[in-house]
């Protein structure tokens, strides 16, 4: 790979990681608008309030940036790049489309990204712990024990992917994946998505930043741009699991029919397309469930997803077999 080569995907991989997230950040409040009857995201800007986005950044850009004295500074401060940073290495071995549409193709890419989709939790328990705050330390403790629950469930859904196409490569699953996976493939599809929901502490699985139990978890203390990387890194945790589930579960690139889409150059469209529609679920979600408890969510990975995750590493086995 040449140094050209290499700017240019990197350049691609940051614009991709900087726009696709605030996309998901603006349909967020456009859905929630529409479908929870809030006014206020459909009236900053002339157009369907299509200013919104702009209105929150420079909400958070002018708030003071505020560290508790009694808090580990240093901690506090390194918390929100800590939870934000693994996002952006994690799309560098995503592929968005076929041949060179890729940062990097990782022989053991799968084991790659789900190991640095592991490290964000340390972001929330960095901060839980270092605002010197009852209510933070309790969100990130939680935090941590959620990671530890479906952190299970998920790679082992993962594996059985893996074990059908018969590589650990993204590229080579994505390669590899055809249409008639998705029947026998469902199952850890579901533990998989409910998997990653979890460990990104959305809704219905948001204990950890249970505002009617204890504040705002973690992020209690946090102000400013600090607190909007952290509601960017839950964005950016959106799209990449989102990514991550249209390469192993629906084919990544690979569309349903061609209309001149299906060629290597436009493989991105479907790869993007399914994103989104996978993103707007996520939201879907938010809006339409209500948050378990801390024993029920705990109950969910251990009694169900694992099995259930289980049971398809069997059935993939025994296909593979016959």
């Amino acid at each position: 790979m040449t140094v050209t080569d290499a700017v240019v995907r990197l350049a691609i991989i940051l614009g991709f990681f900087l726009v696709v997230p605030l996309v998901v950040g603006q349909m967020e409040h456009k859905a929630m608008a529409h479908m929870q009857s809030r006014v206020g995201p459909m009236y900053a800007g002339a157009f369907h309030g299509w200013a919104q986005l702009v209105a929150d950044g420079v909400k958070f850009a002018q708030k003071e940036d505020v560290v508790p004295a009694a808090a580990d500074r240093r901690v506090f401060q390194l918390a929100p790049a800590v939870a934000l940073i693994p996002y952006l290495v994690v799309l560098v071995a995503i592929p968005i489309g076929p041949g060179t549409q890729v940062g990097r193709d990782l022989d053991a890419g799968l084991f790659f990204v789900l190991a640095v989709m592991g490290v964000g939790v340390l972001g929330s328990l960095m901060a839980g712990w270092a605002s010197a705050n009852k209510y933070s330390l309790l969100g990130g403790i939680r935090s941590a024990a959620q990671l530890m629950a479906y952190e299970l469930p998920m790679i082992l859904a993962a594996s059985s992917v893996a074990m059908a196409a018969g590589t650990l490569s993204l590229t080579g699953i994505a390669v590899a994946w055809h249409w008639y996976w998705l029947p026998w493939q469902l199952m850890g599809l579901f533990v998989f998505f409910v998997s990653g929901l979890a460990e990104l502490q959305r809704p219905p699985f948001d204990m950890p930043v249970a505002d009617s139990e204890i504040i705002f978890g973690a992020y209690t203390e946090y102000t400013g741009i600090r607190f909007a990387l952290f509601l960017l890194a839950e964005y950016a945790g959106i799209v990449v699991l989102s990514l991550l589930t249209t390469v192993l579960y629906l084919g990544g690139w690979k569309g349903p029919f061609y209309l001149g889409l299906g060629a290597a150059g436009f493989g991105w469209f479907w790869t993007l397309a399914k994103t989104l529609v996978l993103a707007f679920l996520v939201i879907w979600l938010r809006v339409s469930y209500p948050r378990l408890r801390e024993d029920q969510l705990q109950k969910l990975a251990w009694t169900t997803l694992i099995p259930l995750a289980l049971a398809q590493i069997a059935l993939t086995g025994i296909l593979k077999v016959v």
